[in-house]
C-alpha cells in the first residue's frame, strides 16, 4: 500500500501520531497513509451515540484489521454521549435524515469538533502524544472546520493543561477526489459513510450516501458498496 506523495502526511519530532477516526472515507484514507508511513499510530474513535454508530464501528474495525501493522495500535473509545444536546436530532434518532438532494449543511451538527478534539487532545496530553490528526477538506463548509477554530480550539486547550498537543490536518488543502485517488490502494469498501444505516448496510438514500457515490463515481474507482437502496431517494 504505497503512499504517492509523503509531503501531505505530518512531520513530527516525535515518532507517534493519534488519528480522529470515523470509519468514513477520509479519515480512513488518513489512517491508512500514515500506517503505511511507519509511524506509530493510535486511532481514536469518540462515542456519542449517534444513530449511525455501532455500525460504524463494525467497518471502522474491519479497515483497521486490513491495514494492520505492528505500528498500528488498538482502536481507543472515548465515550462522551451528546443525546442529551442533541435531543430529538435527527443525528440521534435516525428519523428524517438529510436525503441525496439536500445541502452540504443540512447534515451540519453543532460543536461537531468541539466534542470530538476535546477530549482527544487532553487524551493525547495525558499520553504523552505530540499530535492529533484529522481529515477534514478544503470543501468543508462548516463553521468548526476552519483554519481559526482549529487554531484557536488547540490553543485554549492547550492552556487549560499547561500542554502543547497540535491539531494537524493534513487534507485541509484536498479536495475529495484528490484524497479518494490517493486511497486507492487501500480497502475502502470496509468504510463507511451513512446516517441512516440499515441491517448494517449504507441505506443509499441519505446526504452522506450520496456524497460516496458521487466521489467513487468522480475519482474513477470502483464502488463496491452495498447500498440498501441502490437508487438514491429524492423526494
Amino acid at each position: 500500500m504505497a503512499i504517492h506523495d509523503h509531503s501531505l502526511l505530518p512531520r513530527l519530532d516525535a515518532s507517534s501520531i493519534a488519528v480522529l477516526v470515523s470509519g468514513g472515507l477520509d479519515s480512513a484514507i488518513l489512517m491508512g497513509e500514515l500506517v503505511s508511513s511507519g509511524m506509530l499510530v493510535y486511532p481514536l474513535y469518540v462515542q456519542n451515540g449517534m444513530y449511525w454508530e455501532r455500525t460504524e464501528l463494525l467497518f471502522l474495525r474491519q479497515f483497521l484489521e486490513a491495514v494492520s501493522r505492528p505500528t498500528l495500535h488498538p482502536l481507543h473509545i472515548l465515550e462522551l454521549p451528546a443525546a442529551d444536546l442533541y435531543d430529538s436530532h435527527w443525528s440521534i434518532t435516525g428519523c428524517n435524515v438529510p436525503n441525496a438532494l439536500s445541502a452540504d449543511e443540512s447534515v451540519f451538527l453543532p460543536g461537531r469538533n468541539v466534542l470530538l478534539l476535546s477530549k482527544a487532545i487532553l487524551w493525547c496530553h495525558l499520553h504523552q502524544i505530540s499530535a492529533v490528526a484529522l481529515a477534514p477538506l478544503a470543501s468543508n463548509p462548516f463553521p468548526d472546520a476552519t483554519p481559526a477554530f482549529f487554531e484557536a480550539f488547540e490553543a485554549i486547550v492547550n492552556q487549560a493543561v499547561a500542554g502543547t498537543v497540535r491539531i494537524l490536518r493534513p487534507y485541509a488543502n484536498l479536495s475529495k477526489v484528490e484524497v479518494m485517488r490517493r486511497g486507492r490502494h487501500f480497502p475502502l469498501e470496509r468504510t463507511f459513510s451513512c446516517i441512516r444505516p440499515v441491517k448494517s448496510h449504507h441505506c443509499g438514500e441519505c446526504n452522506k450516501c450520496a456524497e460516496r457515490r458521487r466521489a467513487f463515481q468522480q475519482s474513477g474507482l470502483t464502488d463496491a458498496t452495498i447500498y440498501q437502496s441502490e437508487q438514491p431517494c429524492t423526494a
